[in-house]
């Protein structure tokens, strides 16, 4: 009698993606956005500074969606704080306010992307699908 042996590929561990914003529907979205992604979950969310500090330091996520506003304080804060840290995570601002200050603000602190809630949704999903497609090549 002979056994035979199925092989598995083992499973990849996906591309954990924090999430750090205030409104309670575009939460949602997102984590629904990023649940969406193959390769890609929600690691967490937050909708203050401090809670996001707590959670990302818990969680050390691979990547983080960061709102410029929050319920407490703001997404700058969060970008300084990691970049004091030195966390090398990715952070991908998604806000409403996408005017030039603000991008070149962000990119001081260490942004990797700036996407505007109005009309760069689709992007920010593309740029998380390519980063999970990545993150699963570099794993294997």
């Amino acid at each position: 009698m002979q056994i035979t042996q199925q092989l598995h590929p083992a499973p990849v561990a996906p591309l954990r993606v924090f999430i750090v914003e205030d409104s309670s529907q575009v939460l949602e979205r997102l984590e629904e956005m990023v649940g969406n992604i193959d390769g890609a979950r929600c690691a967490g969310s937050a909708t203050t500074v401090a809670a996001a500090l707590r959670g990302i330091a818990d969680t050390r996520p691979d990547a983080v969606i960061l709102d410029i506003r929050l319920e407490q304080g703001s997404g700058f804060e969060v970008l300084r704080a990691l970049k004091t840290a030195a966390l090398p995570t990715p952070v991908y601002i998604f806000s409403n306010l996408a005017t030039e200050p603000y991008r070149r603000m962000a990119q001081r602190l260490g942004a990797t992307a700036f996407f505007d809630k109005c009309n760069q949704a689709d992007d920010m999903r593309a740029l998380l699908a390519q980063r999970a497609a990545q993150h699963a090549a570099q794993l294997h």
